[in-house]
């Protein structure tokens, strides 16, 4: 019989790290500030501003017509043109992006008002070009300008580690252009670092694992580990930083490979050493090259037609 393979949870999970990346995120919105937002890749950044979009939509709770108080795009890759960050914005209040960009560009400022959109989000907003940012700041400034002023707020959430700060670096720049973008941020908080996760905090995130997964895993009991998956998770190679906090990727990647492969063997918990062999698939054998060559397989095959043209 064929093994089932384990129904693995893609949803969101409100972790500490999203507590705190969606506060920033809400009081932005709430607020109308203006934030650069930095968090580690694979922290969840992502998933947290997916899931604030939705809930800020139901929100609002528009009947008979959409609004979109928060609206979220992805920073154009590979194309610097203001046109194609406009277009993302176009495509976000499900719209057509067809058509001349002279002509689009200005119907956008109304757009953005009819559908009420109250705050900007770019995700990868380090990979936004010069004329990306001018372009946002002449969005907002145009509707700032508006009867009564509209007034959006506005994240630019970018991945990094250390105590590097995207775009600060254009932002700190003498140009006039830049000064005053520089003066829209938030006064108190222009930059922001959202951190990752503490042992506590893992201890909570396993606890939530342990109730998304208890129907595969009748007896599961991850929070005894939190000490080992905590350890494990702040190895050098993974956190070299040593900040002493857990990346939610990791730590999913370590759980879930672990259920896996005690999944296949009918655990009703799971087996303490696929975690330690996952931790290792994780940090000392993460840059293991695997072969993949069919010369075996055929080899197997060539016996199994052997023995089935020559049964004993």
């Amino acid at each position: 019989m064929k093994q089932v393979a384990l129904p693995l949870f893609e949803g969101f999970i409100e972790t500490p790290f999203e507590q705190r990346f969606q506060g920033l995120l809400r009081q932005a919105w709430k607020k109308r500030r203006w934030h650069v937002i930095v968090a580690d890749p694979g922290s969840g950044k992502t998933m947290g501003i997916r899931d604030l979009s939705a809930t800020a939509q139901r929100e609002a709770g528009m009947m008979g017509g959409r609004c979109y108080p928060i609206l979220a795009v992805t920073a154009p890759k590979n194309d610097s043109r203001e046109a194609a960050l406009g277009n993302f914005l176009l495509t976000a209040l499900g719209l057509s992006a067809r058509g001349r960009w002279s002509e689009r560009k200005y119907l956008l400022f109304d757009l953005l008002i009819q559908y009420g959109v109250e705050c900007l989000i770019v995700d990868d907003a380090h990979d936004l070009s010069m004329p990306h940012l001018i372009f946002l700041k002449e969005l907002t400034d145009q509707l700032k300008l508006a009867y009564p002023p509209y007034v959006l707020g506005l994240c630019l959430v970018t991945a990094g580690r250390g105590a590097a700060i995207p775009l600060k670096d254009v932002f700190d720049q003498p140009e006039t252009m830049w000064l005053q973008f520089r003066h829209r941020l938030d006064r108190v908080h222009p930059y922001c670092r959202v951190v990752n996760h503490t042992e506590a905090e893992v201890r909570d995130i396993l606890l939530a694992l342990e109730q998304i997964y208890h129907p595969s895993f009748p007896e599961l009991n991850l929070r005894q580990w939190t000490g080992s998956i905590y350890t494990w998770l702040t190895h050098p190679l993974l956190d070299p930083q040593k900040s002493g906090r857990v990346l939610m990727d990791h730590l999913m990647k370590l759980v879930t490979t672990a259920l896996e492969w005690s999944y296949v063997e009918a655990e009703i918990d799971v087996s303490p050493k696929h975690l330690e062999a996952a931790a290792e698939q994780l940090t000392l054998r993460r840059d293991v090259i695997h072969i993949v060559d069919g010369i075996k397989q055929k080899k197997e095959e060539q016996i199994l037609t052997t023995q089935e043209q020559n049964p004993k």
